[in-house]
């Protein structure tokens, strides 16, 4: 299988996963700086997913996977035993989903676009970080109750999407220091031998010792 990625992207996600599950993936980088994108032999990304942004996951029988919750939980359904996802029909398969699209909707799709374009403006980017702040704060209390991760004592794929989406927190200008236990569970993930293979395979990490 095939992970077509974007380097400091959400396509960590899955990547992450894929490492946590034992799957070894092919990498073929996207350069998203470019319209329209391209992969690394100079092919229009866009043949490969016409949505036009990464995550892509090719098959083995050629067929394509878009969308980064569905690869990372097609990857972790794979190698069930890991523990990456709960079975079908269970409540903590029921709690995964439900945090895996609290990312989605209430963090991921405030942290980009909006602020990562300038061009949106000082208040709309104000707006972001005012909204995002009150999720955090939510995620704080929840592990204050019940971590360390997500689903309690448990990693999951749903920690590998948090820890990709609230990475950008440094470079969006957004400030953790009020959550420390929610920075101690992405420290925690991002210390796994997992996801620093993952990050030094991508190039967000010198080193993966």
């Amino acid at each position: 299988m095939k992970l077509y990625y974007a380097t400091g992207t959400c396509s960590l996600f899955p990547h992450i996963v894929a490492n946590e599950v034992g799957l070894s993936l092919d990498l073929e980088r996207v350069d998203i700086a470019r319209t329209p994108h391209v992969t690394e032999d100079g092919s229009d990304y866009s043949a490969v997913n016409p949505k036009g942004y990464v995550p892509a996951l090719r098959l083995d029988d050629g067929a394509i996977l878009t969308e980064g919750i569905a690869i990372a939980q097609y990857l972790a359904e794979l190698k069930p035993e890991r523990g990456l996802a709960p079975a079908l029909g269970t409540r903590e398969r029921a709690e995964l989903q439900s945090w895996l699209i609290f990312v989605a909707t209430e963090l991921h799709k405030l942290y980009s676009p909006w602020l990562f374009h300038p061009d949106y403006g000082a208040q709309a980017q104000d707006v972001a970080r005012r909204k995002i702040g009150e999720r955090l704060a939510f995620v704080e209390r929840h592990l204050a109750g019940g971590g360390p991760f997500l689903l309690g004592e448990r990693f999951t794929a749903a920690d590998a999407y948090l820890f990709t989406i609230v990475g950008w927190s440094a470079y969006t200008k957004i400030d953790l220091s009020g959550f420390p236990r929610l920075r101690a569970s992405l420290d925690r993930v991002g210390a796994r031998p997992a996801v620093r293979a993952a990050r030094l395979a991508e190039g967000l990490e010198e080193t993966a010792a």
